[in-house]
């Protein structure tokens, strides 16, 4: 996804995790767990799914600015065997192109095998993408950085 701002901005908005439920519409909660040097360990909490039903788990992020690149893994992987995600960010002349990539693989008795898991997360990312760009962008255009933002998202399992 290329994002019409400054890196620095496309940055800071996308790697401050306590705005989240600011920048994804589908976060009712970000929590800061720990923070050790460029690694923060949070808790996410989504907004009640169509069953009534509330998601929530932790993670850690370790960010690396030199190398505009972001790791990210479950701590709780919950119905995931596992699930890591890459964010990469490439400047160009119109901005930043921000890259979000994950990997994982649902257990077995998970509810969803890991082909449903792959297309629901495809089926979601680009309104949560387009949400992001534009918060991003409309914080260029104010140039106050004060709304939050985040990435393309390329499941892969």
């Amino acid at each position: 996804m290329l994002i019409e701002a400054p890196l620095d901005l496309v940055w800071d908005m996308t790697n401050d995790v306590a705005a989240w439920p600011g920048l994804f519409d589908e976060y009712a909660r970000a929590e800061i767990l720990e923070r050790s040097g460029n690694t923060v360990r949070f808790r996410l909490t989504m907004h009640p799914d169509e069953n009534g039903a509330v998601w929530s788990w932790v993670s850690e992020r370790t960010t690396d600015r030199e190398a505009l690149t972001v790791r990210a893994r479950r701590v709780e992987t919950g119905p995931f065997e596992f699930m890591t995600l890459v964010w990469t960010y490439h400047p160009t002349d119109g901005g930043v192109l921000m890259r979000w990539e994950q990997e994982f693989a649902m257990k077995p008795t998970a509810p969803v095998t890991t082909a449903q898991m792959t297309e629901r997360i495809n089926r979601n990312s680009p309104s949560q993408m387009a949400l992001i760009k534009s918060k991003v962008e409309a914080a260029a255009r104010a140039g106050d950085g004060s709304e939050p933002a985040t990435p393309v998202v390329g499941a892969r399992s």
